[in-house]
């Protein structure tokens, strides 16, 4: 069995291999584990018969050795940014460059660009302009048309046109990829793959697609006229999201520096066997055995376990229904089982596994109960405003699995990382497994703390964020605190909030202290609100509107403004005691004076 694949030329050797199909590049070093991009494409490729090596962390700096080592490949490069978004990876909501980057040895900084996708793809590019170049993963994906960069405060056009790659993957491209390889090897010239589905390229000729009877094709604004017009950005917004929320998606097509940017529909959701195949793969789940030091976000979820892709919150600031989509697709029980029983076969392993989940912990077989309605609907959640009657929101299956690998021998415990959407338990009909549910997560799967994102707890924040309501929250609170009590649990709930999103203002982080005091919180699990490309609640900071209903709404735009609402989640602390009075008093709420801090002369 491979244990990894090859990063240098020594390693092809040692492999025998006479040549490379595909070579693929990352911003992130090379970690064998179905957690990472670069790592789950490489396998899956390999599984389909072609020879694929990775080169993580390539330095741009120099004489660009590590980009012509292993030469050209026969059908293309591939480059990724890695598991985040470089600018989100790079600076925090301050613009301020990070001290750490988590994706690397030891946490060193400076391993990799800002825009690595383009950085990477240019220098290769100039290197071997006929080798076709594709690129993908989450900075690719989420930066595929028109967006706004929150660090570089501006709407950048598409990377695909500032890379000059040939097609970009967008989503979770394994079929895609594999479609793109198996047409080169075909001897299919690059320019003639523009029908696969899931992909974006550059065309000069709109004609023939408005003209294509079997597709049907939206004209957005152009980036030249989003750039003049935030309205029309916004509009390009709106069926951009709604676009990514359809199971029949229409392609896209935007023009930039006098060319289009085409966006084909995605593929349709994996089935189950689909899923199964890519996480059955045989990766070491390891580092790559050349790094010596520890790599934080390889610690942080080496023993974790996806069960399904897919997220149908919805959520405003969230990215993972852009990137993954809102239907689920699930795993098989026997195919996370078998991944459980892996782990526990290896000689470091203490008998924990850290997390069973995905982008959310209780969504796993979740669907329609008629998948045809699905099929024409255009909502972004299926939870917000209300749980649609059409989706099964059962725990059943989730209880089974829970119980099923439970059983697994060597297996201690199982403790769930990922997010609760407890929105989803508080369902008032029949069904009795969401109450199981979560008396089963608690008894078994909660290691002291079981945190949850209200968010906010303003009405209005909460509305804007597509968030349930507060008062959910706080039902959902009781629930925890009467199965806490009657299994004598040493258990806490801990919530996560966000400061600084639009909308929210002073006053309303002065009625989330009073709201979380009354709880007896002192919050830790805490963000300043920072804008991702693709997201509604980026597109609301930079317009200054609700691109859905054109109404105006406040945004915290300067750093005092930011640090004056964060300095609300610790409203306890002395230091801030004085200030929070001052800026209580300029809005005329000594009410909320007296909630947070008693009788106070003012």
């Amino acid at each position: 069995m491979l244990k990894t694949l090859p990063t240098t030329a020594k390693e092809v050797e040692m492999l025998e291999w006479k040549y490379l199909d595909v070579i693929i590049f990352t911003g992130d070093a090379y970690i064998d584990h179905p957690s990472f991009g670069a790592a789950v494409i490489g396998r899956y490729l390999f599984a389909h018969g072609y020879k694929v090596a990775i080169v993580p962390q390539p330095n741009w700096r120099d004489d660009l050795r590590d980009f012509k080592k292993l030469g050209k490949p026969n059908l293309f490069f591939g480059v990724t940014a890695g598991n985040m978004d470089s600018m989100l990876n790079h600076y925090t909501t301050n613009r301020r460059l990070r001290s750490n980057d988590a994706y690397t040895p030891g946490d060193k900084i400076g391993m990799r660009p800002d825009f690595p996708t383009i950085v990477y793809a240019k220098i290769l590019k100039t290197l071997f302009p006929e080798t076709p170049i594709i690129i993908g993963g989450i900075e690719a994906s989420l930066r595929r048309l028109t967006h706004y960069d929150y660090i570089k405060d501006n709407l950048q056009k598409s990377i695909l046109a500032d890379s000059q790659a040939d097609i970009l993957v967008y989503g979770m491209g394994e079929k895609t990829v594999l479609n793109i390889a198996t047409a080169l090897q075909k001897n299919k010239d690059i320019s003639r793959l523009h029908d696969i589905p899931q992909i974006a390229y550059i065309t000069t000729d709109k004609k023939i697609l408005l003209e294509d009877k079997k597709t049907e094709t939206i004209e957005l604004h152009s980036y030249e006229e989003c750039l003049k017009s935030k309205h029309k950005f916004a509009e390009n917004f709106t069926v951009i999201e709604t676009e990514s929320n359809q199971y029949n998606a229409k392609r896209l097509i935007e023009s930039v520096d006098n060319k289009y940017i085409v966006i084909n529909p995605p593929h349709k959701p994996l089935t189950e066997s689909e899923i199964d195949e890519i996480y059955n793969l045989p990766f070491s789940r390891r580092p790559h055995p050349k790094y010596k030091e520890k790599i934080t976000a390889y610690e942080m979820i080496k023993n974790s376990i996806t069960i399904h892709r897919g997220c149908f919150g919805g959520c405003s600031f969230c990215t993972i229904s852009a990137h993954q989509g809102k239907f689920i697709a699930s795993r098989s029980e026997k195919s996370i089982s078998d991944e459980i029983t892996q782990i526990t076969a290896e000689e470091d392993f203490k008998g924990h596994i850290t997390d069973l989940g995905g982008p959310s912990a209780n969504m796993y077989k979740m669907t329609a109960h008629n998948f045809d309605i699905c099929k024409k609907c255009k909502r972004q959640s299926c939870i917000y405003p209300n749980i649609c009657k059409n989706m099964n929101t059962s725990h059943k299956p989730l209880l089974q699995l829970y119980q099923m690998v439970r059983k697994i021998p060597k297996l201690k415990n199982i403790t769930i990382g990922s997010g609760i959407r407890y929105d989803l338990l508080l369902a008032t009909d029949t069904d009795l497994s969401r109450q199981q549910y979560l008396t089963e997560l608690l008894m078994h799967h909660v290691s002291g703390r079981l945190k949850v994102a209200p968010e906010h707890s303003a009405e209005r924040v909460l509305k804007i964020m597509r968030k349930p309501t507060f008062q959910q929250f706080k039902n959902f609170k009781t629930i925890f605190d009467k199965i806490v009590v009657q299994k004598k649990l040493n258990l806490q709930l801990i919530p996560y909030f966000i400061s600084s999103h639009p909308l929210c203002n002073i006053e309303d982080m002065a009625e989330l202290a009073a709201e979380t005091k009354l709880l007896n919180y002192r919050l830790e699990q805490i963000q300043d609100f920072n804008p991702t490309p693709m997201t509604l609640s980026a597109a609301i900071y930079y317009c200054g509107f609700d691109p859905y209903s054109k109404e105006k709404v406040f945004v915290a735009h300067s750093l005092e403004q930011k640090n004056k609402q964060r300095n609300f989640f610790f409203w306890y602390q002395n230091e801030n005691k004085s200030e929070i009075i001052r800026e209580l008093r300029k809005i005329n709420r000594t009410d909320l004076i007296n909630k947070l801090y008693g009788k106070y002369n003012t």
